[in-house]
């Protein structure tokens, strides 16, 4: 197995994730709204419809015979565990970015809502709680990633 077939799905699948979040980039910086915001997500979703075809039509790695994918399945073997930690590593780190953001924007607006009326501390502690469960999430999907 040479390093292009093992390089070339990990290039293809960042090319596609770029091309996917690139509408979504334009959304979160607000370069675009209204109608050209629109026309960005539309041309996402047929995108996205394309890359699921060819998926469909072209699949990676051809077929292969009874012999040669219990060959492969050793030889992958060590690949799979460490892409399984950086699954796992991936799933707690962006669980923990988003945790961070959501906090960070929930925290003081429910501190100043604190500030203003007391009776609001329930309330309040409901959209910062929510906001740390996607921290715990990603803890618990890399647990279960983990064990599998």
């Amino acid at each position: 197995m040479s390093v292009y077939q093992i390089m070339e799905p990990v290039f293809l699948s960042l090319l596609i994730t770029v091309l996917l979040a690139l509408p979504v980039y334009v959304a979160i910086t607000k370069k675009k709204s209204g109608k050209s915001m629109r026309r960005a997500m539309l041309m996402n979703l047929c995108v996205f419809g394309a890359v699921m075809l060819c998926a469909v039509v072209f699949p990676l790695g051809g077929f292969v015979s009874a012999e040669a994918a219990e060959e492969t399945a050793a030889a992958v073997s060590g690949t799979a565990a460490a892409f399984k930690y950086l699954s796992a590593a991936l799933a707690v780190g962006v669980g923990c970015i988003g945790c961070g953001s959501a906090v960070g924007h929930a925290a003081p607006a429910a501190i100043g809502a604190l500030a203003e009326d007391p009776k609001t501390f329930g309330k309040a502690l409901v959209f910062v709680a929510m906001g740390e469960g996607v921290g715990i999430f990603g803890v618990l999907i890399a647990i279960m990633i983990l064990n599998s």
